[in-house]
């Protein structure tokens, strides 16, 4: 609709619309006249009454002033009517005139073509949208899935660290996409669903691309969210339509970003949009049913509660696989670190065996930000390398924000602080297995 409003068309109907409705106005207001009948008239002209008029064949119509100033229009039965009347006129010696049936101006013409036009233009836009792209007026009903193509720059297995048990798991996805018949030769099924669950920033949707990316086939990319419109059905079809494109590009990979926006409990839901919510996974279980093996579609999906979705939705024949990424460990943060660190110079003091052991619970996005943030200290303060002092700060902004430097502290809030971080000490150096 933003399109539509920005384009040149919409100001032109505007224009157009605003000159019908002022020249309508004008004619209105020209046409604000008398009205009697045709034996009036004529009374009115025997008494004397009458200045002038002025006749118009083409509409059998007289029209012109009283002695009064009135104006005033009268419509004539039949054409010896008119010459009846113009013989009275010559009697009574008023002055009278006829409007040829060539005098009409073309802008009135124009006028009355105008909503006949404006039908036409409307219409012909209208069709204009049913054929265009996913953002026109009329494509309610169009995926909005974003498609990654195998040319774009591809994400790997090695691009992804901290997860290696998920990553074994995807590999026979992505085996099965290079090889299918391997597979089907020994009439083995692939699963048709994977369902990745964990915290958020725990590398899901990275996960996902590499598979794509590892396999070299096309990605499709869309958020639970873009199902679920207040128009009932359009969720619906925007499920049906891009199954139809994943179909049409297989083999491919949908990833379906925070499913539990549409596959939460059925009944469960409160408001409006509860009923185009359950059309809308009732629609994406019956596209998952009608996966055949020829088809060799793989649908990932990700979600932070996989304890809120639909039992059907997680039975076999469905999501039969569900591949849990929890936040990385000692070693798998050691891993993300050199990752994210590559590319960017490191002092050398630097121990990134240390650096992974005192950021506990982080997950990948978080140490993305952390050496992110690092660098962006390293730069502000001037210096070439990042060293000890910026990852320890950048630990302190992931953690707590920025530093309040004008923030002052009380003697007891200072102690209680202590007191709390001592605790966190404790518990870590005497329970090496922890994160605390």
């Amino acid at each position: 609709m933003n399109r539509f409003f920005r384009s040149a068309l919409f100001p032109l109907i505007v224009i157009v619309v605003l000159v019908y409705l002022a020249s309508q106005t004008l004619l209105s207001s020209r046409d604000q006249q008398r009205k009697i009948t045709y034996s009036e008239l004529k009374a009115q002209v025997r008494d004397g009454n009458v200045n002038d008029a002025l006749f118009t064949p083409s509409k059998q119509q007289i029209s012109g002033t009283l002695v009064d100033g009135t104006k005033y229009k009268v419509n004539y039965p039949t054409p010896q009517s008119a010459t009846d009347f113009q013989d009275l006129l010559e009697e009574e010696n008023i002055k009278f005139d006829s409007k040829g049936t060539g005098s009409s101006p073309w802008w009135a013409l124009l006028i009355n073509l105008l909503p006949f036009v404006l039908l036409i233009g409307f219409w012909i836009f209208l069709m204009n949208q049913v054929q265009g792209g996913g953002s026109k007026v009329m494509s309610f009903g169009k995926s909005r899935a974003k498609r990654m193509s195998p040319d774009s720059p591809k994400v790997t297995f090695k691009d992804v660290a901290g997860a290696d048990e998920a990553v074994e798991e995807l590999h026979e996805i992505k085996e099965f996409l290079e090889n299918p018949k391997k597979f089907q030769a020994l009439g083995a099924r692939i699963p048709k669903g994977v369902l990745l669950y964990g915290p958020p920033g725990t590398g899901k949707t990275l996960l996902a691309r590499a598979v794509a990316g590892e396999a070299g086939v096309p990605f499709f990319s869309i958020s639970g969210s873009d199902f679920v419109e207040m128009f009932v059905g359009v969720g619906a079809s925007r499920v049906r339509d891009l199954f139809e494109q994943a179909k049409q590009a297989s083999p491919c990979i949908i990833f379906m970003d925070e499913i539990d926006a549409v596959g939460r409990h059925r009944g469960a839901g409160l408001g409006g949009g509860h009923d185009e919510r359950e059309q809308t996974l009732n629609q994406l279980l019956v596209e998952m049913d009608g996966f055949e093996m020829k088809d060799n579609i793989i649908l990932i999906a990700a979600t932070n509660r996989p304890d809120i979705l639909d039992p059907a939705l997680l039975r076999p024949g469905r999501f039969d696989r569900q591949i849990v990424v929890d936040r990385p460990d000692r070693l798998g943060r050691r891993k993300i670190l050199e990752v994210h660190s590559r590319g960017k110079p490191l002092a050398r003091e630097i121990d990134l065996d240390t650096l992974a052991a005192g950021t506990p619970g982080f997950t990948g996005a978080d140490l993305s930000n952390l050496i992110n943030e690092a660098a962006l200290l390293a730069a502000r303060r001037g210096k070439k390398m990042i060293e000890q002092d910026e990852l320890e700060e950048g630990i302190m902004r992931v953690i707590a924000g920025p530093e309040k430097k004008a923030r002052l502290l009380s003697e007891k809030e200072r102690k209680i602080t202590a007191y709390h971080e001592m605790g966190h000490a404790l518990v870590g150096h005497y329970l090496e297995n922890t994160n605390p």
